[in-house]
């Protein structure tokens, strides 16, 4: 073969083998189960309009024995009207959550429609849960931003949004960076966020000396 033709042939082939390398998912193969992962991006913002899906189109995963929503079905979404530079006066500020929580009269039917879609009983006893919390600024009747996760209430994840909000409130992280780490896996989000937790502690993990002042604001 000619010397050019070569020089083409392994041209071909180098194009091929990055072309497989970028085409390469590393979705499921770390230690959560869950159906799909979540659509990289922002997190969109709240809208009360959005579709349910349909029956038994979500499936729940699990991680280290804890329940995750379907990422393709529960993406997360966030209030609109919580931005870093209100917290004080939203997030940060006790009572605020209960005036834009949705009635209960509301949240019973999206129960129901989310049972459904996630193939689970009406009767499951679990916590109809916003995937960003109230807390985090999470939207609050979206239905992107609700899942049913079965068992006992309070639930771990409760003590996993209330840390990330002592978090955000204190100055460790932005407010961005807690939606985006707890709306991505809520059982690493510690981690996710660059966050140590010891007890009631919350530290930053690059810097372990700096370290949450206490709870702010309400849990959801």
């Amino acid at each position: 073969m000619a010397p050019t033709k070569i020089r083409l042939a392994v041209s071909l082939v180098l194009l091929l083998s990055a072309a497989a390398v970028v085409g390469c998912s590393p979705h499921g193969s770390g230690p959560a189960s869950s159906a799909s992962a979540r659509p990289t991006g922002a997190l969109p913002a709240g809208d009360s309009s959005a579709a349910v899906p349909a029956a038994g189109t979500c499936k729940l995963g699990t991680q280290d024995g804890q329940p995750l929503p379907d990422q393709a079905c529960t993406p997360g979404a966030i209030n609109p009207d919580v931005t870093q530079a209100n917290i004080k006066d939203t997030i940060c500020k006790s009572g605020w959550t209960k005036t834009v929580r949705p009635p209960t009269s509301m949240t019973n039917k999206i129960k129901s429609e989310i049972d459904r879609a996630y193939g689970l009983s009406t009767s499951t006893q679990g916590e109809l849960d916003h995937e960003v919390s109230l807390e985090l600024g999470g939207a609050p009747s979206d239905p992107r931003n609700l899942w049913v996760e079965p068992g006992k209430i309070p639930n771990p994840k409760d003590a996993v949004e209330n840390k990330l909000n002592q978090a955000v409130c204190s100055g460790l992280i932005p407010l961005a960076v807690a939606q985006e780490a707890i709306a991505g896996d809520w059982v690493s989000a510690f981690d996710d966020a660059g966050l140590r937790v010891a007890g009631a502690t919350v530290c930053l993990s690059a810097q372990p000396s700096r370290c949450s002042n206490g709870r702010h604001g309400d849990s959801d």
